[in-house]
């Protein structure tokens, strides 16, 4: 298993879809400022904009240092096959920095977006990892290592699974007791690799308005849903948008010393890294001028 010295995320890193609502270009331009300011890991999803391998090639490309981290990579989205060979090319090709977070995602982006079906999803992920590990690869890379690989694991029986057949998780949108029962349910020797988010401001007002908007999809997903309710949340947190009360439990508000304060509360209950999200008014807008103000005060400290 790949311990998280090995997978070198650092501490802290940032997590975003923004990336998709710029070009190629842009992108690459975006990322290289970001391993300048000194954040040990870049995250991005995949549900309606770019393909996963192709944007974390695109990323890579443009840096140096940082690692660049799918959170997640869809598996109804391509195989097994496809997924071992295409992670091993981007590790191999790029120094290793390439950390492969995998999901089964939602059944809404599974059949309305992708046309698939949203079935068996534990067992559909623990065939997905046997698969690739038994996958044949006829590769002048093939003998190097194989990148670490975290699951969008949030249930026990997900849990159970990454345990078994994965270097980690990668929780998303979790209260620091959560991040405990992950790190209790994975062990001591797992990569527990967060998302944390966050907006930069001192007023009440606008960190509620951008945690709400946040959460509006969220909160009609039935996987999220459930995790609340396991995490002591109940159905009146879970309106669309989500409760005060839940979107201060899972968002980080305040200063830049109030964002730290939080990552540290996750690392405390467990958490190798924290990837820090920073929501504006859109999710399309990218979070340039925040992740600025952020760096001195997260990568320095962490």
């Amino acid at each position: 298993m790949t311990t998280i010295e090995e997978a070198g995320l650092g501490r802290v890193g940032i997590w975003t879809g923004s990336l998709d609502a710029v070009p190629p270009t842009a992108a690459g331009e975006i990322a290289a400022e970001l391993e300048s300011q000194g954040w040990g890991a870049l995250w991005f999803g995949e549900a309606y904009g770019r393909e996963a391998f192709t944007q974390a090639g695109l990323l890579l490309a443009a840096t140096r240092r940082m690692r660049v981290a799918t959170g997640i990579a869809n598996v109804w989205a391509r195989d097994a096959v496809a997924a071992n060979a295409a992670s091993r090319t981007l590790a191999a090709a790029y120094g290793g920095r390439f950390v492969l977070g995998l999901g089964v995602s939602h059944r809404p982006l599974v059949e309305r977006v992708r046309g698939g079906s949203y079935s068996r999803p534990v067992e559909t992920m623990r065939e997905y990892l046997t698969a690739m590990a038994g996958a044949s690869f006829h590769a002048a890379e093939a003998d190097g290592p194989r990148p670490p690989v975290l699951v969008a694991a949030l249930g026990p029986r997900m849990l159970e699974v990454t345990r078994e057949l994965a270097d980690g998780s990668h929780p998303y949108l979790v209260t620091p007791d959560q991040t405990a029962a992950v790190r209790a349910a994975l062990g001591p020797d797992r990569i527990v690799a967060v998302e944390m988010g966050a907006v930069l401001t001192t007023d009440r007002e606008t960190a509620l308005r951008r945690a709400h908007a946040h959460l509006d999809i969220y909160t009609g997903l039935p996987n999220y849903r459930n995790n609340w309710l396991r995490g002591g949340f109940d159905e009146t947190d879970l309106i669309r948008g989500g409760s005060d009360r839940l979107a201060d439990a899972l968002i980080a508000w305040g200063d830049e010393q109030a964002i730290l304060s939080r990552v540290r509360e996750h690392l405390d209950a467990g958490a190798d890294h924290v990837c820090v999200q920073v929501l504006m008014e859109t999710p399309f807008e990218v979070p340039a001028e925040p992740w600025r103000e952020l760096a001195p005060a997260l990568v320095d400290a962490l």
